[in-house]
């Protein structure tokens, strides 16, 4: 039986009769919809629903783009992304649809299902691990990047990911800022693995903790790499600024709010030069570097334009689920953190 959350016309952005592609809100939303095309393009193949009852594509036909590549996974054979192509009407020539992107590459997050679940969780556990770039997905889509941007340039490719597949687009990402190109990115749900600290009521404790953090990181960042350590690929890195599109209510996600503005806390108190060291550095990557193995935890981010959802969300599904970022009545706050 088909989800009402895989029907276009019920669940998605159907009040988007235009696309103003100067709007981040017109392209959050719009770029949220081709990758819950990827989630639906799965569950199509699951449920064998083809022709007149697939329920795919009016999810990115609905904004005039058209599928040039599904990604397959090389283990269960499932599909895990797409690769868009943005083919407007004549009729759309002169208008914000030259702000638009040529292609969009999405990266779904973990489906829940007997057919992928098996193999979405142990993607999920390589991602605990600092090990998603080992993984035979990855070097797919990261495959896929290289040969776009390469045929194409970087400018006119966007990427995109939810949760797993945001982690995925942040590597990608990563990896493309270190050799000088960097690409636009959209990262939905984007997973920061940390003690739940947004859940704690009271400022001043909150605050305190991530005070005493940062010390900690920092002298055990001076500890094992030396007074004179500097990161260079965190500083090659600054000039990339993702998109992050996060809840409040999503402990997957959540710790950006606070990884990003506890820099500024950290400048107010006269510490900045200790947050800075601290940001760039993950107490579990100090401790295997110790052991002579090296780790780079994917949430360590330079820069960012962070949007913040502060809506209610009644459960987990709602907080951390796709629809939330095309809806038109959720409260949304950004700002942009730039790394100094």
């Amino acid at each position: 039986m088909t989800s009402q959350r895989d029907v276009f016309e019920v669940s998605g952005p159907v009040h988007l009769t235009s696309v103003n592609w100067n709007c981040l809100h017109y392209q959050r939303s719009v770029v949220a919809s081709l990758v819950q095309g990827a989630y639906v393009l799965e569950r199509d193949r699951q449920q064998n629903r083809q022709g007149s009852e697939a329920r795919a594509p009016p999810w990115w036909e609905s904004f005039h783009f058209e599928v040039i590549r599904k990604l397959i996974d090389d283990s269960d054979f499932s599909i895990f992304g797409a690769i868009y192509e943005y083919r407007p009407p004549v009729s759309f020539q002169y208008s914000t649809a030259t702000k638009a992107p040529r292609f969009v590459i999405v990266f779904r997050g973990t489906i829940t299902k007997k057919e992928s679940v098996s193999r979405d969780v142990k993607l999920d556990l390589h991602l605990l691990r600092n090990g998603l770039h080992q993984t035979s997905r990855f070097e797919i889509a990261m495959q896929a990047v290289r040969t776009l941007v390469s045929a194409f340039g970087h400018q006119n490719v966007w990427i995109a990911g939810h949760s797993l597949g945001a982690a995925m687009v942040t590597l990608a990402g990563k990896i493309m800022a270190k050799e000088g190109m960097n690409l636009k990115a959209f990262l939905f749900n984007p997973p920061f693995f940390s003690a739940p600290i947004e859940r704690i009521k009271d400022k001043k404790v909150k605050q305190g903790i991530r005070i005493a953090s940062s010390f900690i990181t920092a002298g055990l960042t001076l500890a094992v790499k030396g007074p004179r350590h500097k990161s260079d690929s965190f500083t090659k890195l600054s000039s990339w600024v993702p998109y992050l599109f996060v809840n409040q209510a999503d402990d997957v996600c959540s710790s950006y709010v606070g990884y990003f503005d506890h820099r500024k806390k950290m400048e107010e108190i006269g510490a900045g030069n200790i947050g800075k060291l601290a940001t760039q550095n993950s107490v579990k990557d100090l401790f295997l570097s110790a052991f002579g193995m090296e780790s780079e935890s994917l949430h360590l981010l330079p820069s960012a334009n962070l949007t913040v959802n502060s809506s209610p969300a009644p459960d987990f599904k709602h907080a951390h689920g796709i629809h939330q970022w095309w809806r038109p009545d959720v409260d949304l706050q950004s700002k942009v953190y730039l790394f100094d």
